[in-house]
């Protein structure tokens, strides 16, 4: 069954971490719905790992309408957030409102998300008024990235800090469902989450948050030009289950022809389900995964008039 709002928020009242990932078309949104997967996001990542782009910032809206369309399609009965890329909704709220609803009449999406805090409220007010679910996006925001100087872990400091949160404080007075929080100290991050009533979510941002996003491709080991510090590749963990898996099958091609089982379709899905464990079981992201913070950098943090003790 599609999991909506209330279960999210259900979630974060008792503590149970989400898991979500980003898919970008039909066989990896399958995968991931198999596995049982609580949220798909269609980043505009998938400019990336799946066109080959060197930043997210040149996807365009038609590009990530064909990879939701596709992850729809895919996924049926799982809860799907379309990205908003770059230049769809900057310019007016009516462009903004408008492409927002071209994710949810065209691809099926039921919310978007869209990055940027304070500035961008209006739209982000004007999207929710629409009847669109939307999920912010702060930290780290791969479409701005050359305003703080390139891909830099964010809330360091305490003007960082105070920012982001503020940020965050206005996205959810606007009407988001959903905050995501990316390339922060887990301390900070977990801040931000005490603060907000909202579901508070992270890629990069440690484990004291209500729920963990990956990139599909850096969870499956299948982009090359670079990984996260805060991503892992679970398919070592998982090989030997796979192998396993095929040994016990008398008539591997018989098996494969009638039910498809016998390849990546099943490696994917059990990869899948050993993140998604690890994510509710909280044994990620671990402590390597983490960006850390100097005694003396904490201290200051904490100097802050917004620190709850």
């Amino acid at each position: 069954m599609k999991k909506g709002i209330k279960d999210f928020i259900k979630l974060k009242k008792k503590g149970d971490p989400l898991a979500w990932v980003t898919a970008y078309d039909y066989p990896f949104s399958y995968c991931a719905e198999q596995a049982g997967i609580d949220m798909i996001l269609v980043g505009d990542s998938g400019g990336m790992v799946q066109l080959g782009y060197e930043t997210t910032n040149p996807v365009s809206m038609s590009e990530m309408l064909t990879m939701a369309k596709a992850v729809r399609k895919g996924a049926p009965d799982t809860f799907i957030i379309g990205d908003m890329p770059q230049g769809s909704y900057e310019i007016s709220t009516n462009l903004a409102v408008e492409n927002a609803l071209r994710f949810v009449k065209e691809a099926g999406c039921d919310a978007i998300k869209c990055e940027g805090g304070r500035r961008i409220a209006d739209k982000v007010k004007a999207i929710v008024d629409a009847g669109i679910l939307v999920c912010g996006h702060l930290g780290l925001t791969p479409q701005s990235t050359s305003s703080f100087g390139g891909y830099k872990v964010q809330g360091k400091s305490i003007i960082s800090f105070e920012n982001i949160l503020k940020d965050a404080l206005g996205l959810q007075e606007a009407g988001v469902f959903a905050v995501l929080l990316e390339a922060m100290p887990a301390e900070s991050s977990e801040q931000i989450s005490k603060h907000l009533t909202i579901p508070v979510y992270g890629i990069g941002a440690g484990p004291y948050v209500d729920g963990q996003l990956l990139i599909m491709h850096d969870i499956l080991g299948l982009y090359q030009p670079f990984r996260p510090k805060f991503a892992e590749c679970f398919i070592p963990e998982i090989i030997l289950e796979y192998c396993t898996y095929l040994d016990s099958i008398k008539d591997v091609h018989s098996m494969g022809v009638e039910t498809r089982r016998d390849g990546l379709l099943v490696l994917v899905q059990l990869t899948l389900e050993i993140y998604i464990r690890k994510v509710k079981n909280k044994t990620f992201p671990r402590e390597e995964h983490v960006y850390q913070l100097s005694e003396k950098a904490l201290s200051k943090l904490q100097n802050s008039e917004y620190w709850i003790r």
